[in-house]
């Protein structure tokens, strides 16, 4: 199978990267996949890199999964300036290239949104644009996804916007714009790159959401090149 890096990056913090990232990353491996997720930049708690290491069901360490981790609950930039230390692109870039010569499917979560300085003058937009990876923008399906979701995409590097997926991920109680956000974003992007992934619930579990036919169908269209 052809090398394939997916950038899982959102319009904002606390957007469902995280649940994205698993899913993804658990239907891939019962496949057959050689796949892994990383997030090698985060701040506050690893439970967002604890869940990629589960999902990954244990095939790197959670300091390979996540190698730059700073403990105040603010961006990763400022979170390492507090601890005297930095985070530099080259270091990885070197680290991400270096997982895409043993898996054939390599998932990148960002931190933040896709402008969230991760390091010292670099975000999410430079490890995309560095990786020549296919970005996945999650958004939640709610009133301003549409103004959010165009914004991002806008700010991706050309050649990336052109192979970028939107997941639009439902709440548990829609609102007027639920139903109405991805045909009002299928005017100004092309309709077949939106998915609308279903509630999954507070604490989504990888192997009951993913007996879902519906979550199964996404998946497979989400990573399909």
């Amino acid at each position: 199978m052809k090398q394939t890096t997916f950038f899982i990056t959102g319009t904002d913090t606390g957007v469902g990267k995280t649940v994205l990232t698993a899913l993804l990353t658990r239907h891939l491996r019962k496949r057959g996949v050689n796949t892994v997720a990383l997030k090698p930049v985060c701040s506050g708690d690893r439970a967002d890199a604890r869940a990629l290491h589960a999902a990954s069901d244990g095939t790197l360490t959670l300091d390979e999964i996540n190698s730059w981790h700073f403990r105040a609950p603010v961006a990763p930039l400022l979170a390492a300036c507090r601890e005297r230390r930095q985070v530099k692109l080259a270091d990885v870039l070197a680290h991400v290239r270096t997982m895409q010569k043993r898996f054939d499917v390599v998932l990148v979560e960002g931190a933040g949104g896709l402008l969230s300085p991760l390091g010292g003058n670099f975000d999410s937009h430079d490890l995309i644009a560095a990786l020549r990876a296919t970005p996945m923008v999650v958004c939640p399906n709610r009133l301003g996804a549409v103004n959010h979701v165009l914004l991002t995409l806008a700010a991706l590097p050309r050649s990336a916007s052109c192979q970028a997926r939107v997941v639009l991920m439902s709440p548990a109680k829609p609102d007027a714009a639920t139903n109405t956000n991805a045909g009002m974003l299928a005017e100004f992007f092309d309709a077949k790159r939106i998915f609308e992934l279903p509630w999954l619930g507070r604490r989504p579990v990888g192997g009951k959401v993913l007996k879902d036919s519906r979550v199964r169908r996404i998946l497979c269209a989400l990573t399909k090149t």
